[in-house]
């Protein structure tokens, strides 16, 4: 496989996606294919059926691969789920000297111990987000590196999930016949892929209204606040259609996607779909009116949780407030008059986000669409991952070729002049676990 391309793939409840990108010459994502299978193993974002979760990642992949003319080996896959919960977290650690600057290795201390923290049994601790240091009490430091002090403290954003069920997610793609490269969590990847850096900055709320989850995830001064998983998405819609039409599934959908809407005052009470009976049976007739007030009594249920959380987030209190208000992503974003009834819930400016924040110009109208952002996202995320890889192979062989040409005494002196490597991210080390971890069980 060519080095500069990167593949994500997306396991959600409705669909699985794998797109293969890579950056063109100005830097932005060139999609160049795309498969997407039915998911049919997976319940509100969980893998709770390993085999028919492996075919629908290997018929997604395979589309991908005869759409872009390329062999996929490695994946970015994201996770997201009910079990992901987020927590806020402070710690500290005492330095045992303030004569030295604050370094890298002082800032891994602090964040290992952090992974220290007592989880319930089976979770394990996937995200540690560094929210501000403190150095000697002074606080509102974004980077404490360089300075002297000590004793350092951080606030964190602790976001938690089920070993189980990644490792189930990694035994999936691996008995698909791919190697997993990274793992990230499907609210950062949206986020990456649809929120400009200014919304970041200025404050916003990104929901992304999948088939079996909704994901919230909050920055504000370009770093992530606060992240949380609903375990209700597009499907508890459908679900609802189904069974107050009394109509099969596949027809909940349909209605839902072609005469769906979020507000039920605009529907007149004689506007009528007709919809053919089982096997011989009579037709159906169901009223657009009672159509939306299904749809928007369930809607509601959904939005207003997702308030909560960014009310848990405490964005009434001026420093966090979020200035960009809120985006809606994700298959369910595309209800009609979703926008108006989030504004009307929540007082807060919203807009659609369509995956287009790197995607390059001459790219297909249905890749923009809100359905792939968490593709695009990962997508990203894989391509980020190989420039730091590079960077650090490139890193090392400079340290190499100086190595070879000092001598032994001053071998020291030079070390110390590299510059320093970028600090592995937990999910990285995570992705290396759970790989060590389905290597010795097999």
């Amino acid at each position: 496989m060519e080095q500069n391309i990167a593949v994500g793939l997306d396991i959600g409840t409705t669909k699985i996606v794998a797109m293969i990108g890579r950056k063109n010459e100005y830097g932005k994502l060139e999609i160049l294919g795309i498969g997407k299978s039915k998911s049919l193993g997976v319940h509100r974002g969980v893998v709770n059926n390993i085999t028919q979760t492996i075919q629908s990642i290997q018929q997604a992949v395979q589309q991908a691969e005869a759409a872009a003319n390329v062999k996929i080996d490695d994946v970015t896959v994201g996770i997201a789920g009910q079990h992901i919960r987020s927590l806020q977290h402070s710690d500290y650690i005492t330095r045992t000297t303030s004569d030295t600057v604050i370094d890298d290795d002082d800032i891994d201390r602090l964040i290992n111990q952090v992974h220290k923290l007592v989880m319930l049994p089976g979770e394990e601790i996937i995200h540690v987000l560094p929210q501000e240091y403190k150095v000697d009490g002074q606080g509102e430091i974004r980077e404490p590196i360089g300075m002297y002090g000590g004793r350092l403290e951080a606030n964190f954003h602790v976001v938690v999930g089920q070993v189980s069920s990644i490792r189930n997610i990694g035994r999936c793609v691996q008995s698909a016949g791919l190697n997993l490269e990274g793992i990230t969590l499907e609210p950062l990847a949206s986020a990456n892929a649809v929120l400009s850096q200014e919304e970041k900055e200025a404050g916003v709320a990104l929901i992304d209204i999948g088939g079996g989850t909704t994901d919230l995830a909050i920055f504000r001064d370009g770093i992530i606040r606060h992240t949380a998983v609903i375990p209700f998405g597009g499907n508890v819609i459908t679900e609802d259609i189904k069974e107050g039409c009394s109509i099969i599934e596949k027809q909940a959908e349909l209605l839902k996607i072609k005469f769906g809407s979020a507000w039920p005052g605009e529907n007149k009470d004689n506007e009528i779909v007709s919809i053919p009976g089982l096997s011989g049976r009579e037709p159906k007739e169901i009223t657009l009116k009672n159509l939306s007030k299904i749809i928007n009594a369930r809607m509601v249920e959904i939005v207003e949780q997702v308030f909560a959380e960014i009310k848990n987030y405490g964005h009434e209190v001026q420093k966090k407030k979020l200035i960009a208000g809120i985006v809606l992503t994700g298959g369910g974003s595309q209800l009609k008059h979703l926008k108006q009834l989030v504004e009307y819930i929540t007082g807060m400016d919203t807009r659609i986000g369509y995956p287009n924040e790197h995607l390059a110009g001459n790219s297909e109208d249905d890749l923009t669409s809100p359905l792939y952002a968490t593709a695009v996202g990962l997508v990203l995320d894989g391509l980020k991952r190989q420039e730091r890889k590079k960077n650090e192979f490139r890193q090392s062989e400079i340290v190499e070729e100086e190595n070879i040409e000092t001598t032994e005494e001053t071998q020291e002196e030079e070390e110390q002049v590299t510059p320093p490597k970028e600090r592995l991210s937990f999910l990285d080390k995570l992705t290396q676990r759970v790989k060590d971890f389905l290597d010795n069980a097999e």
